[in-house]
């Protein structure tokens, strides 16, 4: 009976797969409206999510996010390599990008408030494909930066307990590959005990984390304040003066530090539980971005203000930073301090990856139970304990600079398509233009800045840096005065539009050109892997979700037609 069942399935799968060509054509470019993504696909999951959280939630929320990640995690390792004392620079850069992406994100999720953030906002404006290229790109992004930043708390926690070596408290094992070898017990228990949280309720883990950012930023002023009075300028100029590897290390830095800014995004994906989002969206992603990047910055000068560059740690660089300063009560307490903020930025992370998860399942291109929300939590529960369980899983064994730059290209790959997706649906979906001269104008845009980041990376050649520039504000202001924008909404948009979200495109492309060759490989086995799983498996199941609710609702109209239509006999009796 068995063997039947599993011939009946590989027979129907084979015929699934010589069907792949005219599904592809069907659904790759498919799009949604914005009522149809609020309303018959999320109806999908059941129960709905509950509205609990309001404006200074989503404030804390997106703070709690970020902080924690970046200061602590990547100064070190960039500083030491990359910047030198600039990396306050770096972190300016990456806060200017990271803020043009966040008015992007926040025009979409006040229209569309949908659980699933940029794979929603992408999947309704480009079509199916590019949502879900997006949103497999967001999820290993969130589930490799999650893993990254739990071996760091092991790291810090060791320094608060007094220990000397950031891997005490982890086991190596020998025969395992290098970066591979030292398993972290302790970042696995973390993301459990976080992953149970959250399966519990949204709210309480909402308030746990305001409470958390609020002690994490007094506990970040007390460290900023500290660097500034106990540091020296000096250690800004020497040695090698203020960015010893030149304007070419400050803007590398500046892509790796991007991974930093991890978080905000996910904000945006808490959109079904929020009070009143139009007016909570703009002022909880765009504010925590302001917030956090100036946070960020002062950090990192009060680093280089206490130490000199070539003297900074890369692993728990605040805390051994304070003990070379003579101050070793102050290292232990920055151990304890900065783990805790590692957990808040861990509870938001970890909230946003599974409602991303939950949104791909209720459009079918994943297992279908991994959309499920829980009726009594009002959790997607399933999504929350499977991305738990991976995460649980890449951090017991792999090393912070294995995934870091993979992290930061896929993060500016999705800003990147963001930003072109608000052009579009400004210009294109709103304002009713054609479609092929936005698309002509964000072809050439990306062309302009393609050509400015190659002339950077190839021994900055001034010429080609010169006319690519030229050329790309030529671009955007030629496009502002030809196709102009109208729009009859109260609700909020972009100001200035297309400059916000045209330098955010041009920006995106520039960092990812710094990232290394090593990253772009990456990012193209996991762009082969996605593409191969859609191909396999996602253009079929939403290929016959769709023509399921097709017949349903034929059958629906069939029976209302049938009841609303008087039989014979009933004429003849009348």
């Amino acid at each position: 009976m068995a063997a039947a069942v599993n011939s009946a399935f590989l027979r129907h799968y084979i015929h699934s797969l010589s069907q792949t060509p005219h599904r592809l054509k069907k659904r790759m470019l498919a799009t949604w409206t914005p009522d149809q993504e609020l309303n018959q696909v999320r109806q999908r999951s059941g129960a709905d999510m509950k509205r609990k959280l309001k404006w200074f939630d989503l404030i804390a929320l997106g703070v709690g996010g970020m902080l924690g990640v970046g200061v602590f995690v990547t100064t070190g390792p960039v500083a030491l390599h990359v910047t030198g004392p600039a990396v306050f620079l770096s972190y300016i850069i990456a806060g200017i990008s990271a803020l043009l992406s966040s008015l992007c994100y926040t025009e979409f999720s006040v229209h569309i408030s949908a659980a699933g953030g940029a794979f929603s906002y992408l999947r309704l404006t480009f079509g199916e494909f590019v949502g879900y290229f997006a949103g497999a790109n967001i999820i290993m992004e969130y589930v490799l930066s999650n893993a990254a930043v739990a071996r760091s708390f092991t790291e810090y926690l060791c320094v608060a307990f007094g220990e000397k070596e950031a891997n005490a408290w982890r086991v190596e094992v020998h025969g395992l590959l290098k970066g591979y070898n030292m398993l972290d017990f302790p970042a696995v228990a973390l993301i459990l005990l976080i992953t149970l949280c959250l399966c519990h309720s949204t709210k309480e883990s909402s308030t746990l984390n305001l409470i958390m950012t609020v002690f994490h930023v007094i506990f970040f002023g007390f460290i900023i304040g500290c660097g500034m009075y106990k540091g020296s300028a000096n250690n800004l100029v020497k040695p090698g003066g203020l960015a010893p590897f030149g304007a070419k290390g400050v803007l590398d830095g500046a892509a790796i530090v991007y991974f930093s800014y991890i978080g905000y995004d996910s904000a945006s994906t808490l959109a079904e539980e929020i009070q009143n989002p139009t007016k909570s969206l703009p002022i909880g992603i765009v504010g925590s971005v302001i917030i956090t990047s100036a946070l960020y910055c002062l950090m990192a000068l009060s680093l280089s203000l206490m130490v000199p560059y070539d003297q900074i740690s890369e692993k728990a660089a605040f805390s051994i930073a304070f003990q070379r300063i003579g101050w070793k009560w102050a290292s232990n307490l920055i151990g304890g301090g900065a783990s805790l903020g590692i957990v808040a930025s861990l509870l938001v992370a970890m909230l946003g990856q599974a409602r991303y998860l939950c949104a791909i399942g209720r459009a079918r291109l994943v297992p279908f139970w991994l959309a499920k929300v829980h009726p009594s939590t009002g959790t997607p529960l399933n999504a929350t304990l499977f991305l738990g369980l991976c995460t649980a899983s890449i951090a017991l064994f792999t090393e912070l600079y294995i995934v870091i730059e993979m992290i930061s290209i896929g993060t500016l790959m999705v800003f990147y398509l963001v930003a072109n997706a608000t052009i579009y649906r400004r210009y294109v979906m709103v304002s009713k233009h054609p479609p092929s001269r936005v698309l002509l104008f964000l072809v050439f845009l990306s062309c302009s800045a393609i050509g400015f980041s190659l002339s950077w990376k190839l021994n900055q050649q001034w010429w080609g840096l010169s006319f690519f520039s030229a050329s790309t504000i030529f671009i955007i202001a030629l496009f502002h005065y030809k196709v102009p924008s109208h729009h009859s909404s109260e609700e909020w948009l972009v100001p200035l539009m297309p400059w916000p979200a045209a330098i955010s495109i041009f920006l995106n492309v520039f960092l990812m050109t710094t990232l290394k060759m090593l990253s772009f490989q990456r990012f193209g086995i996991w762009s082969c892997l996605i593409t191969l799983f859609y191909v396999m498996y996602g253009v079929h199941s939403t290929y016959k979700a769709e023509e399921m609710e097709m017949n349903n609702r034929v059958g629906e109209v069939t029976n209302v037609n049938s009841t609303l239509q008087p039989n014979k006999l009933d004429i003849q009796v009348l």
